[in-house]
């Protein structure tokens, strides 16, 4: 693999990993751990699903980013393959346990209204359409749809870590924590930002390689 790919790997990496450790020190406290992160009502009344939804995410996400590497995909297909199973079944897991804790949840106000509710089940919904999608493009051949398809799918999985970052961009300039309807607004934003980068580099796959002029032969 080349520096390229491996310093892509690692900033995918880094930036998936934020929410994930969040996570992860949830699941510590879960199972009987220290409470480092302020406590969720939420997670002790029903903390398989949200367990389910940060290791399913974390695969998701992180091994995930290995899939879009061109020289995985071309030199080792067969792992590409078996990774690629693996990983639709992780983002189904995260899509299915995003959707029961979204609608069976009960969230403050502050933390969930009406427009991120029903966002979250459409894209929720959306995450697991395309995910199955994309396993019967590759069964049919269709490499392109495939690709757009689980491009499309790993945006909406990485909602949480663009979420995160403009969550914490937004406390370090105002200085606290947005809530409510402005809450609602940039997490919606972020899925946003992320189906936006999704579409060029879906677009970028469709434009046709340069290749280099030949210069004709005198006379000609």
């Amino acid at each position: 693999m080349r520096r390229s790919e491996w310093a892509l790997f690692g900033l995918i990496f880094v930036y998936s990993f934020i929410p994930a450790f969040g996570g992860l020190i949830r699941v510590l406290e879960l199972a009987g751990g220290p409470q480092i992160a302020p406590a969720n009502p939420r997670a002790l009344l029903a903390p398989t699903p949200i367990v389910l939804h940060i290791f399913s995410s974390f695969l998701f996400c992180i091994v995930g980013a290995l899939q879009f590497l061109p020289s995985i995909r071309r030199q080792r297909p067969a792992a590409h393959r078996k990774v690629g199973r693996v990983i639709a079944i992780a983002g189904c897991v995260s899509a299915l346990s995003g959707l029961w804790m979204t609608h069976f949840y009960v969230f403050p106000n502050a933390l969930q209204g009406a427009p991120l509710y029903w966002v979250r089940l459409f894209l929720g919904t959306a995450m697991l359409g395309l995910i199955m999608w994309a396993v019967i493009a590759i069964r049919t051949r269709k490499i392109f749809r495939h690709s757009a398809s689980m491009f499309r799918a790993y945006a909406i999985g990485q909602g949480a870590s663009t979420q995160t970052v403009l969550g914490i961009a937004w406390i370090i300039t105002v200085g606290s924590e947005a809530m409510g309807p402005l809450r609602d607004g940039l997490m919606i934003f972020a899925w946003v930002l992320n189906l936006l980068v999704a579409e060029i580099l879906i677009r970028s796959m469709q434009r046709p390689a340069k290749r280099p002029h030949k210069a004709g032969l005198p006379g000609t």
